[in-house]
């Protein structure tokens, strides 16, 4: 891929750049700050997916994430919960006239995780929606202005667009103790009896085809974790003269990377030739790009673990900060679960590498 994106110049160069140093409470203030100048600045209006510049799109995301995973998780929000907006505008969606835009240097966030045990109910009250429970995961809990939330109607899930500095959301800000992606913010957050505008009817979130483009996103900024990590590899070769068995592993991680790297360039491809899904194809190559990107990482930390042992993981903060974030982010691919449905959907289709 030769092309580089437009909106991602490294973060020195950006309004701000996020702090290197160890202390995860200034590196997520750090985060904060440097998410709302790139706001602020437009640094985070990137091209739509599908619409000839995807691939740009995630290699900007990509080299964010390489950069620093947190502030690329937000970015990453940020950007999805605009090509969601524009998508329903775009596609007529019930209510979509009425969703807002946040006004100059908004930032969203996108939080749709739903895990057992955690349940955000929404309901029709006169003159609008209200949504009371607690939402785990919410990203930039703190930072964020506006979010697009997901909460039940009944079993029905729908797809909220929601003002975050209102009476009722509380982020609880000790219910993410974990040292990977603190940086990001992400928080369980309260809300009692919060007003919420419906961003399309029941399933509109998961039935777009934009919800696949979105996911393979998500594994650009993962690819740029593992870039991240394999850098420090890579830079040890060039400061002192690795064993046989160190070079190996950085074959093949750099293998490894570029393989990823052809992968978004077909996926790019695919998703500009046909953003609408019309073949119906997207969800099949989302599948497979997450699982091969997320198998990629986690070699990448391996191989990285092996070759240079404890060193950069107890004396290079940055490194073992990235190490962290990474071995947390790869988990919203869900393993065995994401694999099934991927063989699943394999079992069900024509697949070029059968016999003819």
């Amino acid at each position: 891929m030769s092309t580089g994106a437009v909106s991602a110049r490294p973060l020195t160069d950006q309004a701000g750049s996020v702090s290197t140093g160890a202390d995860a409470a200034e590196h997520r203030r750090s985060v904060a700050r440097a998410f709302t100048r790139m706001a602020a600045c437009g640094e985070l209006d990137l091209p739509l997916p599908g619409g000839g510049l995807t691939r740009t799109r995630w290699e900007a995301l990509t080299r964010w994430a390489q950069a620093d995973l947190s502030l690329a998780r937000l970015a990453e929000g940020h950007a999805d919960a605009a090509a969601i907006l524009a998508e329903l505008r775009a596609l007529r969606v019930q209510g979509a006239e009425d969703l807002p835009s946040g006004g100059e240097g908004a930032r969203w966030g996108v939080w749709a995780a739903e895990p057992p045990g955690h349940r955000l109910e929404a309901r029709q009250v006169p003159g609008g929606w209200r949504l009371s429970g607690v939402k785990p995961f919410c990203s930039g809990a703190r930072v964020c202005t506006h979010a697009l939330v997901t909460a039940r109607e009944g079993e029905r899930r729908r797809l909220f667009a929601v003002e975050v500095r209102q009476r009722g959301v509380e982020p609880l800000p000790d219910s993410w103790p974990g040292a990977g992606m603190a940086g990001s913010d992400t928080l369980d957050v309260t809300f009692d009896d919060v007003r919420a505008t419906p961003a399309g009817g029941p399933g509109a979130y998961l039935e777009r085809p934009g919800f696949h483009h979105g996911g393979i996103g998500v594994a650009a900024c993962w690819y740029g974790g593992a870039r991240a990590v394999a850098r420090t590899l890579l830079a040890a070769s060039r400061t002192w003269e690795l064993d046989p068995h160190a070079l190996a592993h950085l074959g093949a991680v750099d293998a490894r990377l570029a393989t990823v790297e052809a992968l978004l360039d077909s996926a790019a491809a695919a998703v500009d030739a046909d953003p609408h899904d019309l073949d119906g194809a997207a969800g099949l190559r989302t599948m497979r790009v997450r699982a091969a990107v997320e198998q990629a990482g986690g070699e990448v930390l391996t191989r990285v673990g092996r070759a240079l042992g404890a060193t950069p993981l107890g004396h290079d903060a940055v490194h073992s900060r990235t190490v962290a974030d990474l071995t947390v982010y790869l988990r919203q691919h869900h393993a065995e679960r994401d694999l099934a449905a991927l063989g699943k959907a394999a079992s069900a289709t024509r697949l070029s590498w059968e016999d003819e």
